[in-house]
């Protein structure tokens, strides 16, 4: 598809040569037809108007119109009064490019999980607090500014997390990064330099191929320790030889489990007896529905534990903001690494969601999308009570997805395989086991960003599946 310009005449970089005993009028119709012909104009892209073309070469307007009516004659160009010129249907000699792949056909119901309800973003807030910032910038913001992040949004953030996470947090220890995985990457990358060299992951966990390529990335061995009805079993991890582990403690993805008291106990423990590092993923922890809340580990030991956040969940995936609030003796070192990486994670987005934090914003809209989530978990729960009454369904005190427990010998990839072609998407827990296991057949149902009304219908759809 041609670039459409508005207002302003398009530019157009053309070469001339003076010293050239071929005239200018004659160097510039072959250079529009080579530019035509390799593709370089496309179909119905618009030329610059001949004056503005004559000022940027340094030649009479009549010389380029001249021109323009020599390569309309001959095809490659066509006009029309009152409008710009374009380059003439059939012009070109390169073959126009492939049509893109169709979109993959729309699900009725989409149970995809880790994805909060994109429709409910508040757009109205967030224009809001970029009108304020642009008013009231200095100067100095559109500079690159501090790649360990803004100052002032460190300064909102800590003071949220200290008040709602119980995490001792203060603007010197918070490195802003571009979202959780790059908080994962440079944090993982300053404690190889701190002389890590096996991290333990929980199984299930992340996905394998997620591991792999950081562990390609550092260096470092990669191993899985398993996860019972209690959160992490801190015996095997002691087995395990590893250095550090990355743990999800308040909402264990993707099983949903609270690490229970006394393995968190056990667990800094653990790093005293070995001098280990915790990397806390706290990930969806705004959102809690029939427990007490819990606080976040780093609160209890925060000379070991690295604890990294998102808004992500919050607001939406695309704000691309994270941070990862770090024992005194990694600060430095992380936000080093984060220096390394890039110029810092923009600046704009920081002070947006400073304001957002500041005016109420923020926490409203956190109190209204904790309502929208809990009525829709209790539509799952309710739907899959009148459709599918034998499935045990666990992990919903908190986030937005649901463990569902298939009967016995029932695999996972089937019941997915076919609820697709009813067009609804399911997602089993194999893709976190470190085995890929298909038994026991585990779904994991994520209500964030599915209506309640489509969450009826889905699981009506695909009840006798289970």
């Amino acid at each position: 598809m041609p670039i459409e310009w508005s207002g302003l005449s398009p530019e157009l970089l053309l070469s001339m040569d003076r010293t050239s005993a071929v005239p200018l009028r004659s160097q510039l119709e072959d250079a529009l037809r080579a530019a035509i012909r390799c593709g370089r104009l496309q179909v119905g892209e618009r030329l610059p108007s001949s004056r503005e073309l004559a000022r940027a070469l340094g030649v009479s307007r009549g010389l380029v119109q001249e021109c323009f009516g020599q390569l309309q004659a001959e095809g490659y160009l066509s006009t029309r009064v009152g409008s710009a010129t374009r380059v003439a249907a059939g012009a070109c000699d390169v073959p126009a490019p492939a049509a893109p792949a169709p979109p993959p056909a729309r699900l009725r119901a989409d149970f995809r999980h880790g994805v909060p309800d994109l429709a409910s973003f508040p757009r109205a807030d967030w224009l809001w607090t970029q009108k304020e910032i642009s008013r009231d910038a200095a100067n100095e913001t559109f500079d690159y500014g501090d790649p360990q992040g803004n100052l002032e949004f460190r300064g909102v953030l800590a003071a949220y997390l200290r008040r709602v996470r119980q995490i001792v947090a203060s603007p010197e220890c918070i490195v802003v990064c571009s979202g959780f995985a790059q908080g994962l990457t440079v944090v993982l990358t300053a404690l190889m330099a701190k002389g890590v060299r096996r991290v333990a992951f929980e199984d299930p966990g992340y996905e394998e191929a997620g591991i792999a390529h950081r562990q390609r990335l550092h260096g470092f061995e990669a191993v899985r320790v398993p996860v019972d009805e209690q959160g992490i079993d801190v015996d095997a991890l002691a087995a395990s030889g590893a250095d550090a582990v990355v743990i999800t403690p308040a909402h264990q993805w993707p099983t949903g489990v609270v690490l229970a008291p006394e393995r968190r106990h056990a667990l800094l423990e653990w790093t005293k007896r070995t001098g280990g590092f915790i990397v806390e993923d706290d990930y969806d922890a705004e959102f809690r529905y029939d427990r007490d809340p819990v606080g976040a580990l780093q609160g209890l030991a925060p000379d070991c534990v690295i604890a990294l956040g998102t808004a992500s969940k919050s607001l939406a995936p695309a704000i691309r903001i994270g941070w990862a609030v770090c024992p005194p003796s990694l600060a430095s070192l992380v936000a080093e690494t984060k220096h390394e990486s890039d110029r810092g994670t923009p600046v704009f987005e920081q002070l947006a969601m400073a304001k957002l934090m500041e005016s109420g914003r923020f926490h409203r809209h956190l109190r209204r999308m904790r309502s929208v989530y809990a009525a829709r978990r209790a539509a799952l729960v309710e739907a899959l009570a009148e459709h599918a009454p034998s499935i045990e369904i666990t992990g919903l005190a908190a986030g937005l997805h649901a463990v569902a427990h298939l009967p016995a010998g029932v695999d996972e990839t089937s019941v997915i395989a076919a609820a697709r072609e009813r067009s609804v998407g399911l997602y089993g827990m194999a893709e976190c086991r470190s085995d890929h296991a298909v038994l026991p057949g585990q779904l994991l149902l994520g209500f964030g960003n599915i209506g309640e009304r489509t969450i009826r219908e889905g699981i009506a759809t695909i009840a006798d599946l289970f």
